[in-house]
């Protein structure tokens, strides 16, 4: 790939047009392609399929709130595939698909939409999703800036949406990444709305990849429902800051096709239209193009690897719903690796409360 730098265009970064043809060099895929091919497919297949299973717990009112991943699997496949375990992933509610890519279970996600703390592997180097807008750029950068004074080999990733680029964690996670030449990349998911917010709201700058120049940092605007782009343009900017040349930032211009969250009603503020043009440019669709084409796929594969996929995400599902539920002071548990007499007296507070609850004396 010539790397493409923001110009006066805005013509984003493609591999991979709408109706599945190559329109660019395929990228470095490995020693596999065809298998690679069909591992970007089946994990953005496993995410819509995800997706659909927690929305449908979420009206059976066995889930919380949840953001429809719909249409936004390219950007959360292709952002993850490239890294390594020792590297650092701090993302948003929108890139589930970031976190199975990196190892965590399933059964823990599932379970963490059920409204409990699941316990993420330390191993997968994944922070739990971040509700609080756009504070988990802060924490990539802060991770990044450590792994770089202790001579950690390890590489951050934070992920935000494009109402995040309105707050100042955003920002000021921009500025501390070019100062401190941390090695990070900070990628915004610009699906076209903050709720009800357009994108035009947001800023009057011609893109938000455009901002990273101001404060110094390489930056890239990509087609996020091309996972081939978005995974080369990955690639590149995680070699760049392994090999100690610093940040960059990256901006995948995608969708969100559903609603917000399950809380929200889209049809209130968006055209029908507008959604039904982008329905057109599906990520998945266009890479199984691609797979038929190159015959690296079949119609009864493709069926099969689906039914596999309901399968496993049904059996994840069932784990995770009979599972119990947190104690109430489990969150203590997860605040640091020891307590303070401070926290440790909270705790003892709150297991009073509970005592005298349970014992009917409040």
């Amino acid at each position: 790939m010539t790397t493409q730098q923001i110009d006066a265009s805005l013509v984003p970064y493609q591999l991979l047009n709408e109706e599945g043809q190559l329109v660019g060099p395929m990228p470095d895929l490995g020693p596999s392609p065809s298998e690679t091919l069909l591992g970007f497919y089946r994990a953005m297949s496993q995410a819509r399929i995800f997706s659909n299973k927690i929305i449908a717990l979420q009206r059976q009112g066995r889930a919380t709130t949840f953001g429809s991943l719909l249409g936004q699997e390219a950007t959360a496949v292709g952002l993850a595939v490239p890294l390594q375990p020792q590297d650092w992933l701090a993302t948003s509610y929108r890139e589930i698909a970031s976190h199975i890519v990196k190892g965590v279970p399933l059964t823990t996600l599932i379970y963490s939409f059920r409204g409990f703390t699941p316990t993420y592997p330390r191993e997968t180097h994944c922070f739990p999703i971040q509700i609080v807008i756009g504070t988990q750029m802060l924490h990539a950068v802060g991770l990044a800036m450590g792994a770089k004074l202790s001579g950690d080999p390890a590489v951050a990733v934070g992920v935000c949406g494009d109402g995040a680029t309105s707050e100042g964690d955003f920002n000021e996670a921009l500025n501390f990444a070019g100062v401190f030449q941390a090695p990070v990349i900070l990628v915004v998911q610009n699906n076209g709305w903050a709720i009800s917010v357009p994108r035009h709201r947001q800023s009057a700058a011609p893109s938000f990849a455009a901002r990273g120049l101001g404060f110094g940092i390489p930056s890239h605007l990509v087609d996020g429902n091309d996972i081939l782009a978005v995974y080369d343009v990955m690639l590149q900017a995680v070699e760049r800051a392994r090999s100690g040349a610093g940040p960059t930032l990256i901006e995948t211009l995608t969708y969100r096709i559903g609603a917000h969250t399950t809380a929200d009603d889209p049809t209130r503020y968006r055209d029908a239209q507008e959604v039904a043009s982008w329905q057109g440019k599906d990520p998945i669709t266009r890479l199984r193009r691609l797979l038929f084409a190159q015959e690296i796929l079949t119609e009864a594969q493709d069926q099969e690897m689906q039914r596999e996929l309901e399968d496993e995400i049904n059996q994840a599902a069932s784990e995770a719903l009979a599972m119990p539920p947190n104690a109430p002071d489990a969150f203590f548990d997860w605040m640091g690796e020891g307590l303070s007499p401070r926290l440790q007296a909270q705790r003892e507070d709150l297991l009073h409360y509970m005592r005298q609850r349970q014992d009917g004396r409040e």
